[in-house]
């Protein structure tokens, strides 16, 4: 019964492998924290460097049960374990994306992968065919949507309490490339601003996609055109670091969308504001605990998470009592725990939940990057995505 139990993902903590997120990454770690935070996953693999060296002595520092030298190999030989993995972890730059899950998701092993899917528009497009031609799951970590608050938010659009929606207001702003840290042999911003790794779009490919994904998670309605203006205000900057654009909503709803990693004095400052003809809410992101709610003619009302007049999305996200805090990572967490459900849903031969972003999020934030920069070169005209 043991070796038979080892093997039925409903019966065991589920193996993870990861790609990427070695010595020096940030990402991986946030990866690592939030997959094995409810004891649900334990990553025991991974390939976790192109230099070798640096792969096997970040694998070692994780205490990984397998360290490999190339994402290929790792695949190949997870696949023909009986005690592989059960799902990998994508947490390389952007232009691997789409050959690391690439090479799993044909070796039939469900896919966790950072955003954005992928470096373009066709390689995201090939990975949607392998998915939907395939049978192994595959989440995008638009961690945003894993929020109490957040998923608080898109109830009470859905529910009416905002009547129809009219404007959105949603904004990310950094500093942390206030100065050319490209030039000055910091890993992360030498890729993010490379066009090579990072692909088409600076900020509004790191950061303003994160703030599309979350004005059409709440508000359930897509963005049907673009009006941007991008910037890279640091000079010899290959890539926009600041974006102010327009946006046109189904439905009829205008808005802004900004962004920028140049806002001197800002730390991550994301944050929302929906406005309908019954109501108006706010969220932002560095006080993530808590919702405003302005009812027209009413009392701005303070929703807080863990509080039981919330709704069940709300409620079923949240760890502790009311008063404790949560933040990044536990929402990053409420991703993986709503994905590996669904890996032992999938091994049980039910139907999975999706109650995730996926590859359909994630070619909506290529095409929204490759319309924003088109609209800019263009002499920022509206753009269909």
């Amino acid at each position: 019964m043991l070796p038979a139990a080892s093997h039925d993902p409903s019966r065991r903590r589920l193996r993870a492998g990861i790609v990427g997120g070695g010595r020096g990454a940030f990402i991986g770690s946030v990866h690592r924290l939030a997959a094995e935070l409810d004891g649900q996953a334990l990553i025991v693999a991974g390939a976790m460097s192109s230099d070798p060296a640096v792969a096997r002595e970040s694998a070692a520092a994780w205490f990984l049960e397998r360290s490999y030298d190339s994402y290929e190999e790792m695949a190949r030989s997870e696949s023909a374990d009986a005690n592989g993995i059960d799902f990998v972890i994508v947490a390389t730059p952007n232009h691997l994306h789409f050959p690391v899950a690439r090479a799993f998701l044909t070796e039939d092993i469900h896919v966790v992968c950072d955003k954005p899917l992928a470096a373009s528009l066709a390689d995201g497009e090939e990975l949607g065919r392998l998915v939907a031609g395939g049978t192994a799951l595959f989440a995008l970590t638009h961690n945003y949507t894993g929020y109490p608050m957040v998923r608080e938010a898109r109830e009470l659009v859905r529910a009416g309490r905002l009547g129809e929606i009219r404007r959105v207001a949603v904004e990310y702003a950094q500093d942390w490339l206030m100065e050319p840290l490209e030039a000055r042999g910091n890993k992360q911003a030498a890729w993010r601003t490379d066009p090579h790794r990072a692909g088409p779009g600076g900020s509004v490919g790191d950061i303003g996609t994160h703030a599309a994904n979350l004005l059409e998670f709440v508000t359930g309605r897509r963005i049907e055109s673009v009006c941007a203006d991008l910037t890279a205000f640091v000079a010899g900057r290959r890539l926009d670091d600041d974006a102010s654009m327009l946006v046109r909503l189904e439905g009829g709803a205008r808005g802004t969308l900004v962004c920028s990693q140049i806002a001197c004095g800002e730390e991550n400052q994301l944050s929302l504001r929906v406005y309908g003809t019954k109501a108006g809410l706010e969220w932002r992101q560095q006080e993530p605990n808590t919702l405003i709610l302005k009812p027209a003619g009413g009392p701005w009302e303070l929703l807080r998470t863990g509080q039981p007049y919330l709704g069940a999305a709300a409620r079923a996200a949240s760890r502790t009592p009311p008063g404790h805090p949560e933040g990044y990572l536990e929402a990053f967490a409420n991703l993986y725990r709503s994905f590996i459900a669904d890996v032992r849903r999938v091994g049980e031969g039910q139907p999975p939940a999706r109650d995730y972003p996926g590859i359909e999020e994630g070619l909506r934030g290529l095409r929204f990057v490759g319309q924003a920069v088109a609209s800019s070169r263009a002499g920022s005209v509206w753009m269909r995505i």
